[in-house]
């Protein structure tokens, strides 16, 4: 009993970890300023693939991804995987350099829902009364900022729907996490050191600019793993509602950065939005816990 209650604890602060550290993210990528979001991106491929290949080696991980990759035509659903979450990496870059971090807080806040939504829609899954009035009342909220606000909250939809996707597409992949995203970012490093060359060629590369700049472009690799090592250990260790209940660190976290560290506008309208969507999530919440209680 006391080693397992010893286990949970550690898990619990794996679990806290992980999600501050995701949570915490604009304040890193909001270091970024002045170079492009897309380049950002391609170096955050590059640099977290390379780094997830050393810690592989390390943990002499690499019998399932020597399997993956011995069976091409199973790679389609990673290579789809890497392109959502490519997409997602992206956007969510071009977000906190434009300060739009309460879109993305917003974002992350919906994906359960989304997720939600898309197994009923894709996988034809059953979903409780509840849940249904939860996703529905999530669409009420973004249907009130497009009608009511006059704006599509594009950013906050694309990072949902990108990372729904990927999620929905990651259940066809046989693949732990570290070894998965390895494998995603693998798939994208042709084209990812092809665009750092032509950068180089044309002198427009901010790699070179100063050694500043170099060692943060670098460090996205380790930025990009070390939260999934702590993620991977919370994972064995706790239950899958109580991973479910940290999670909301993360949007939380960006949506306090928004406010006080960017001091990004909230209006009133913006904040029954939110409010709408943090509604819709306790419902969700609650009936995925009385669901998971009677099984």
């Amino acid at each position: 009993m006391a080693k397992s209650v010893s286990e949970t604890s550690k898990g619990v602060v794996y679990g806290l970890a992980a999600y501050t550290m995701w949570g915490s993210f604009p304040l890193y990528f909001a270091l970024f300023e002045g170079i492009p979001a897309w380049e950002v991106l391609i170096h955050r491929v590059v640099w977290s693939c390379l780094f997830l290949a050393l810690v592989i080696s390390l943990l002499k991980r690499w019998s399932p991804v020597k399997t993956a990759l011995k069976e091409p035509k199973k790679l389609g659903f990673v290579l789809g995987c890497s392109v959502f979450i490519a997409l997602n990496w992206g956007i969510y870059i071009y977000a906190v350099e434009t300060r739009h971090v309460l879109q993305a807080s917003l974002g992350y806040f919906l994906t359960p829902l989304v997720n939600v939504a898309m197994g009923l829609l894709v996988l034809g899954e059953r979903i409780s009364r509840l849940q249904v009035v939860a996703v529905v009342l999530a669409a009420v909220a973004i249907c009130y900022q497009i009608l009511l606000l006059g704006e599509l909250p594009w950013i906050t939809l694309a990072l949902a729907f990108s990372f729904g996707t990927y999620g929905l597409l990651r259940k066809k992949v046989a693949l732990d996490g570290l070894s998965g995203l390895f494998v995603e970012t693998l798939l994208l490093l042709p084209l990812g050191l092809l665009t750092l060359a032509w950068l180089s060629a044309k002198g427009v590369s901010h790699l070179t600019d100063s050694t500043y700049n170099m060692l943060l472009l670098m460090s996205c690799g380790i930025v990009t793993a070390v939260p999934l090592l702590a993620f991977a250990g919370a994972a064995r260790r706790l239950t899958l509602s109580t991973v479910g209940f940290l999670m909301y660190i993360n949007p939380t976290l960006q949506f306090l950065i928004a406010l006080y560290v960017f001091n990004e506008p909230l209006s009133t309208e913006k904040l029954l939005s939110f409010g709408m969507i943090w509604v819709a999530l306790v419902i969700y919440s609650w009936s995925a816990w009385v669901g998971r209680s009677r099984a």
